[in-house]
């Protein structure tokens, strides 16, 4: 295997930068630049010079031997002064050793799958580290990439391979008396494996809202401060505001955290019936978004109106206005900012309250093995139910669901997914 070479920290000028070296010469290639060697996992610093003894920069060297790595395989890293001329003039002297090329996009971590440093829902936890942006996806992510839900997969599976055995020793025995009836363990093994993989796959709606980002739209009539609303939360000039009806056509969307949880809110066109064209289009897209939001928030503007579509548990009904002497359980001002911190709490508690429900599976990916799964052992169950002449039926449907596990953490058919996934992460990785 080739030995490959990348910046593992961001370019631009920084204070250190961090060259990362994996394979089977990585050790030379330091050697070649730095002369002796630090200790295995140990930092030295070096003196870095090109083939012409020429000094390129000092830094702190550090080895990691094969298995005690990130990637499985021999690693160096160098600790550099992070000039972008450094690190140019760093990588151009790897690049003249022989058996040594350019990290592609996630090679490094690709190549700790393939040595079994990671699994594949380790290195999904990996990426959505690198992109979290709140605390609640930080932690999200983290929890994956710590193995538990690997962990979790191995589990189910060690029981459903407990069934499959025991059914398979009554094939073992179809023509002879069974010495002792099976169908209890067995039955008591997939009861306990469907719950918790009903548990996990009702979770990962929530998780996937966690990574991906909740939705919250505020849906009104025409000039009932929707706009103003959307950019009192945004802190800023995020939605045109006028007095006249129908300004807003089109869905406006501000990314922002409540609560640790990253949130879309949402502004919509003003719904009412219209004859121009272009505003029914607004009409239509605002309903449509609003019914897919996980919340909506219905400004109402004055005492006579109503919610534009019939209020789901855990939506918001905010009478808006408030500086012009509206009332009501909830009521905001979009201009004085009056009931601002109420409305924020409010739907900060009911996401907060979802995020509890959240599993450890964090993608769709997840969920359709896990919905595979489940509808594999609901038919071995029913197999069971009909007595040992199926039993080879209901072994069988356990195998596919333990495929469908194995799935999880990339065992079996995730070929075609691994170029997708690895392409989104940087030349370091």
């Amino acid at each position: 295997m080739d030995t490959i070479y990348a910046l593992a920290s961001a370019r631009g000028k920084a204070g250190v930068a961090v060259v990362r070296i994996s394979g089977p010469h990585a050790f030379s290639a330091v050697r070649a630049l730095a002369g002796n060697l630090p200790a295995l996992r140990r930092a030295g610093l070096r003196r870095l010079v090109n083939a012409d003894g020429a000094l390129l920069d000092e830094a702190l060297v550090l080895l990691f031997e094969a298995g005690s790595s990130f990637t499985g395989e021999d690693v160096a890293e160098l600790q550099l002064h992070g000039s972008t001329a450094v690190v140019r003039a760093v990588l151009a002297e790897l690049s003249k050793q022989d058996g040594l090329r350019p990290a592609e996009p996630g090679e490094f971590t690709r190549r700790a799958l393939e040595n079994e440093c990671l699994d594949l829902a380790q290195v999904e936890g990996l990426a959505d580290l690198l992109d979290a942006e709140t605390e609640a996806q930080r932690k999200q992510a983290v929890g994956v990439l710590s193995g538990a839900l690997g962990a979790l997969a191995g589990a189910w599976r060690t029981d459903l391979i407990r069934a499959a055995a025991l059914l398979e020793a009554t094939i073992d025995f179809a023509d002879e008396d069974v010495p002792v009836d099976v169908s209890p363990e067995v039955n008591a093994l997939l009861d306990t494996t469907l719950e918790s993989l009903e548990r996990e796959t009702a979770g990962t709606r929530i998780a996937e809202r966690i990574r991906d980002g909740f939705e919250v739209a505020i849906v009104g009539r025409p000039n009932a401060g929707k706009s103003t609303l959307l950019n009192t939360l945004a802190g800023r000039e995020a939605a045109i505001t006028s007095d006249i009806a129908g300004t807003t056509r089109d869905v406006i969307e501000v990314h922002m955290e409540l609560a640790g949880l990253p949130v879309t809110v949402l502004d919509t066109a003003g719904v009412r019936d219209t004859q121009d064209q272009v505003e029914a289009i607004g009409v239509a897209r605002a309903l449509e978004r609003a019914k897919a939001a996980d919340i909506r928030v219905f400004l109402l503007e004055g005492a006579d109106d109503r919610p534009a579509m019939d209020p789901l548990k855990d939506d918001l009904v905010v009478h808006g206005k408030a500086d012009l002497g509206a009332s009501g359980d909830l009521v905001v001002s979009g201009k004085t900012g009056q009931g601002m911190d109420q409305l924020v709490q409010k739907i900060s508690s009911v996401l907060e309250t979802r995020v509890q429900g959240a599993g450890i599976a964090t993608r769709e990916r997840h969920r359709i093995a896990m919905e595979r799964a489940l509808f594999s052992l609901e038919d071995a169950r029913i197999e069971v139910q009909h007595g040992p002449e199926r039993a080879e039926f209901a072994a069988e449907e356990i195998r596919t669901a333990i495929r469908a596990l194995d799935s999880l953490v990339g065992h079996v058919d995730v070929e075609h997914l691994l170029d997708e996934i690895f392409s989104s992460f940087c030349l370091g990785k």
